[in-house]
């Protein structure tokens, strides 16, 4: 007897259920060891077989690995250059992004694949020359190499790209409107568009956040003095120091990963929708 279009759809359903289930857990799997792991006395980390949960949840482990390094400065320095680099990748890419999708100028397309271009060069490239020039004008040993670049748009390709194709999901119609109105070209991005473009903005300020929060090599290559360190340098460090404490660095890494997990729970709604919009148009 064939099968209706009802149960074909149902099948289907519960088919893609079981999939997403089985690489939801298979994804989810290490963070929840490491969590197991954390709240385990050293002594059972090892052993066979192996426990799932420990006879006393060892919770002194969080405690030690906050005060064994200066966690919360460590916190304050990655919190700083995170909030700081993202609002000028934010204030750049959207600048930017608005001037490549709805402004007509000579050379727009040429200058906009020039820049994409930029994307295919690896990072390693360009970190020597980078290092000799901020040596040179004393930025080396501050967190100015780790900040304000974001303001003059290193590193902001991608993020103008998926801002520039957000914009040009955006009717015509409104734009034409404001002008009418009265608005002038700034008034019409900062009034029109950009509240329109929200989804697209959770999005880049998101990967951004991510990307400067998890980063361990800038830092390790500008910053010489540990009162400056990051989440990611401290952890290191404390790993070197205490390589045999498992549970203790199971803690640590939980919680430099804490905040982005919050931070994305919080955002995740506009996160997707902007994810889904971008690339529509384009």
């Amino acid at each position: 007897m064939p099968l209706t279009r009802k149960k074909k759809e149902t099948i289907n359903r519960v088919s893609a259920a079981v999939v997403l289930i089985i690489l939801a857990a298979a994804f989810g799997f290490p963070f929840f060891w490491m969590i197991i792991t954390s709240i385990k006395p050293t002594e059972e980390v090892f052993i066979y077989p192996p426990k799932i949960i420990p006879k006393v949840l060892h919770m002194v482990n969080y405690v030690e690995a906050a005060t064994m390094i200066p966690y919360f400065r460590y916190l304050w320095n990655t919190v700083y250059i995170a909030i700081v680099w993202t609002s000028g990748i934010i204030f750049c890419s959207t600048l930017t992004a608005y001037g490549f999708s709805r402004l007509k100028w000579k050379g727009r397309d040429i200058f906009f694949y020039i820049m994409l271009a930029t994307m295919m060069v690896p990072f390693q490239v360009i970190l020597i020359p980078l290092f000799v020039m901020y040596s040179k004008i004393h930025w080396v040993g501050t967190f100015k190499p780790l900040t304000w670049p974001g303001f003059l748009g290193f590193s902001g390709a991608f993020y103008i790209f998926l801002m520039r194709q957000f914009f040009m999901t955006l009717p015509k119609d409104l734009e034409d409107a404001a002008k009418i109105d009265g608005c002038n070209e700034f008034q019409v991005f900062l009034r029109i568009m950009l509240p329109l473009v929200k989804p697209g903005l959770a999005a880049v300020v998101l990967f951004c956040f991510v990307a400067v929060w998890n980063d361990f090599l800038e830092p390790l290559v500008y910053i010489n003095s540990q009162d400056k360190y990051t989440l990611a340098l401290g952890i290191y460090n404390f790993a070197a120091a205490r390589f045999s404490s498992w549970p203790r660095l199971m803690a640590s890494a939980i919680q430099i990963s804490l905040p982005v997990i919050i931070v994305f729970f919080f955002v995740q709604k506009t996160f997707i929708q902007g994810i889904t919009l971008t690339g529509i148009k384009g």
